[in-house]
């Protein structure tokens, strides 16, 4: 696939772009004309790279970056039970609230799907206000894609920021090194950190790689919202992640964030600044990276990133239903 594929606008209510066949074996060759790349490894970047806090008040923070970042994740206290909330008939709907459930988590029920969005984006730059806002406008795209996916299931849809400068801590402890991470997302904050020169420097002004990274943390962040990362902290079994049975969880978080992700991209396809064109270039990007024992090998990211892509609904990325070959 080039970056000239065009994919079939989506009608509302939304259907994702259907994407062109490859065999499975074969990378994914990357958008536009030929040129050599090495492939990215992402922190492989996509979620970045293990949980390395408390989802509680000290947070959850997933960086994305070109290497691995040591952390930990502790048991979330108070988990909520594994009820949905559904009101009884003829009383009012009770308020949203998260789920900490992973396979069975009410947003990944058949039947739940994003809305069509149309997001329309300042021009990149490289001056740090000027890309602040051009994430943040695409940010905010992004929620109203997942709104209504979170609202008919009746979870929160919280309120994800974006910051462009590095904090020296934040609600997820102190933030890693340059050599660490291009992007990663503090739960406790629910916040995107994006430092400029970073990502400037892992990306450029290639759109489509800063759109399939910003997305990736943005389904973080919907895993924050829905439950699912509290979940999934809860079943770690060390405080490093490093057994396997622990890395295997951190690899379905990722995979499921690049699936994520590409759903939202899917979403506003088509559609004011991100065309067909654009939107399979950000795809694309999801298979430029290296195998990873924490991310997953690189056929298998793309293989989610396109599973949300051309899926229908969030049902098509539950990574944690799916056998473990799927997720290696």
């Amino acid at each position: 696939m080039t970056g000239t594929d065009e994919v079939p606008r989506p009608p509302a209510p939304f259907s994702p772009p259907a994407v062109a066949r490859l065999p499975e074996t074969s990378s994914f060759p990357p958008p536009g004309p030929a040129r050599p790349e090495p492939p990215r490894n992402r922190g492989t970047a996509v979620l970045g790279v293990l949980l390395v806090a408390v989802l509680t008040a000290t947070g959850m923070a997933i960086a994305s970056g070109p290497r691995e970042v040591d952390g930990q994740a502790l048991a979330v206290p108070g988990a909520h039970t594994s009820e949905g909330a559904k009101a009884p008939a003829g009383t009012t709907k009770p308020p949203p609230k998260e789920v900490r459930e992973l396979e069975t988590n009410p947003l990944l029920a058949d039947g739940v799907a994003l809305g069509a969005v149309t997001c329309r984006l300042p021009p990149i730059s490289r001056d740090p206000a000027k890309l602040e806002t051009y994430y943040k406008t695409f940010a905010s795209c992004l929620a109203d894609a997942w709104k209504p996916a979170l609202e008919q299931v009746n979870e929160p849809t919280l309120t994800a920021t974006v910051q462009v400068t590095l904090p020296e801590s934040s609600a997820c402890g102190k933030a890693p090194s340059e050599n660490e991470a291009v992007a990663y997302y503090c739960g406790g904050d629910t916040t995107i950190y994006a430092p400029t020169e970073w990502m400037l420097s892992d990306a450029g002004l290639e759109r489509s790689r800063h759109l399939a990274t910003m997305a990736h943390e943005y389904g973080h962040h919907v895993q924050r919202s829905s439950g699912i990362l509290s979940a999934a902290a809860g079943k770690m079994s060390s405080p490093d992640e490093d057994t396997p049975a622990d890395k295997e969880l951190v690899r379905r978080i990722e995979l499921q964030a690049n699936c994520f992700g590409a759903l939202a991209i899917a979403a506003a396809a088509g559609r004011g600044s991100i065309s067909n064109s654009l939107a399979n270039a950000a795809l694309a990007d999801y298979g430029r990276t290296d195998d990873s024992d924490t991310h997953g090998s690189r056929r298998n990211q793309l293989k989610w990133a396109k599973a949300g892509f051309s899926g229908k609904a969030t049902s098509s990325c539950n990574t944690w239903a799916a056998p473990t070959s799927e997720v290696k």
